[in-house]
């Protein structure tokens, strides 16, 4: 029996930073350094600018951390279609939760796409062949999870909307066999878990805590999510990156609201993103295995921003941009935030600065390659 030819390591490497940023020498003034960080991760991706996308569609689907707007016309407190958020942006507060940039919207920049992704409630015609973003804030693998905020759209029906967008791909394709072709070729990027902890697991009025230990929650969760990423390959998705949980207890929320013990961050917290994160790594292992003609790489959030915090040193306080509203810990509405934002790793008490966010990517762009061929991005 012929074995598959398995992706190169680095395509499941627990994800460092860049070589460039060892290269520093760390015995500069530690605050000064962790700045320095940060924003040659933003000009390393403001240089790129590629003349065609590298993938003809990326799909994003995802929490708070990649929602683009989706919550705005919700009934929730979990929006941020105001000021101070955006602020640093092009287009001003469209409901990203951060002063600029997100993630994939650097990713977008990196790709080759003019554009932003829109999110699905806005996206329309043929603007959607070059992806949409389904993300909501507070929003989890669970379907509970974040309600207590209010509405949101869990993965479950980010799913069904992802459903809908593939029927007006078959309608403008005018064959199902060409909108599958593109669907198989297109990027797909799967960010959640977080609210499944921060607005379940440690959030008092949800009784998973109480059910379950870590390890068992942690397995409950990762069951789901493979039925949920069974379904999305059902739907024609082939090249899925799956991104891992970041150090939730470094947030300005946590360390704010739980002991630290004299350290930077809430062990207890990390601990249980570690558990949840190794699992989601073995799933990887096994959805590759199982589903023979598709990708799938675990995309490391965790270990690039936990050692740019741990540089900064436990003399460091943990804060965020802008004054934020105890009970969730977003924006003051209409209020300034710091006039430095670019020196903050987070932008409220949760959500990371356009500064942080290209650390994070330039530090997964070598694992994107792994989901095309050999000679990295291409399609036909």
């Amino acid at each position: 029996m012929a074995h598959r030819k398995q992706p190169p390591s680095f395509c499941y490497s627990r994800t460092d930073p860049s070589p460039r940023f060892d290269s520093l020498d760390i015995a500069c003034n530690k605050k000064l350094c962790g700045v320095i960080l940060l924003l040659l991760g933003v000009s390393n991706l403001q240089q790129i600018e590629p003349r065609k996308p590298k993938v003809p569609c990326y799909f994003i689907f995802g929490d708070s951390l990649v929602d683009p707007g989706n919550n705005n016309e919700l009934s929730t407190s979990a929006k941020s279609n105001y000021p101070p958020y955006g602020i640093d942006f092009p287009h001003g507060s469209t409901g990203r939760f951060s002063n600029g940039r997100t993630a994939p919207d650097f990713f977008a920049q990196y790709l080759g796409f003019e554009n932003i992704i829109p999110p699905f409630t806005t996206a329309k015609g043929e603007e959607i062949l070059q992806g949409v973003n389904y993300a909501s804030g507070s929003a989890g693998i669970r379907d509970e999870t974040g309600t207590k905020l209010g509405i949101n759209i869990g993965l479950n029906k980010q799913l069904e909307n992802y459903n809908i967008t593939i029927s007006f791909i078959v309608s403008i394709l005018k064959a199902k066999d060409s909108a599958t072709k593109y669907l198989n070729q297109y990027l797909y990027s799967v960010g959640m878990g977080s609210n499944d902890y921060i607005n379940n697991y440690f959030k008092p009025g949800y009784s998973t805590s109480t059910k379950f230990i870590p390890e068992q929650y942690a397995t409950i969760l990762i069951e789901q999510y493979s039925q949920q990423l069974t379904t999305l390959y059902s739907s024609g998705a082939r090249k899925v990156a799956l991104g891992g949980l970041g150090p939730m207890g470094c947030t300005p929320d946590a360390v704010a609201s739980h002991e630290t013990y004299g350290k930077l961050c809430v062990e207890e917290m990390n601990n249980a993103v570690r558990i949840f994160n190794d699992k989601l790594k073995q799933l990887v292992d096994e959805l590759h295995e199982k589903f023979k003609d598709a990708k799938f790489i675990f995309l490391d959030n965790f270990g690039g921003l936990i050692k740019h915090i741990s540089i900064l040193g436990t003399n460091y306080k943990i804060t965020g941009c802008c004054e934020v509203v105890k009970e969730t810990g977003q924006c003051v509405p209409n209020t300034a935030p710091c006039r430095n934002s670019n020196l903050f790793i987070f932008f409220d008490s949760f959500h990371p600065s356009e500064a942080a966010n290209p650390v994070t990517a330039t530090s997964q762009i070598t694992s994107l390659h792994c989901l095309f061929d050999t000679n990295g991005f291409g399609y036909s």
